[in-house]
């Protein structure tokens, strides 16, 4: 029997200070993930190794820091990370970021945080 997944029935963790996330999907070939980021918070600069990710703003407006330039992303929107790129997402808005990040194969695990973990303009 197939049955619907969802984030009260996802396992549920918590990352940087006051961010959420919820595995919708983890198989060994891929990572589906929703997470919350609350207004001011971000994730440290970092590259994966392997792993191909897709972020998709379902609520909110993101940024996303690509090779030190910022794209901005509205609800509705989305952007590729291919494998070795150097990125951040951040949350520079007054109102929570909420998302999905896709991740062919998964990238926990295939995480290399990079000697900065900001970029100019960014929040503290």
């Amino acid at each position: 029997m197939t049955v619907p997944i969802s984030t009260e029935t996802a396992r549920h963790y918590n990352w940087g200070t006051a961010c959420d996330g919820w595995h919708l999907l983890a198989q060994p070939h891929l990572s589906v993930i929703q997470e919350r980021v609350p207004p001011g918070q971000r994730e440290v600069m970092h590259h994966h190794a392997t792993s191909y990710q897709f972020f998709y703003i379902l609520r909110g407006d993101a940024t996303i820091v690509i090779g030190g330039e910022c794209t901005a992303l509205r609800e509705g929107e989305g952007l590729e990370v291919p494998p070795g790129t150097r990125h951040q997402f951040r949350n520079d808005s007054d109102g929570d970021v909420l998302f999905l990040v896709i991740s062919a194969p998964p990238s926990h695990g295939d995480r290399v945080v990079t000697e900065e973990t900001s970029t100019p303009g960014a929040n503290p």
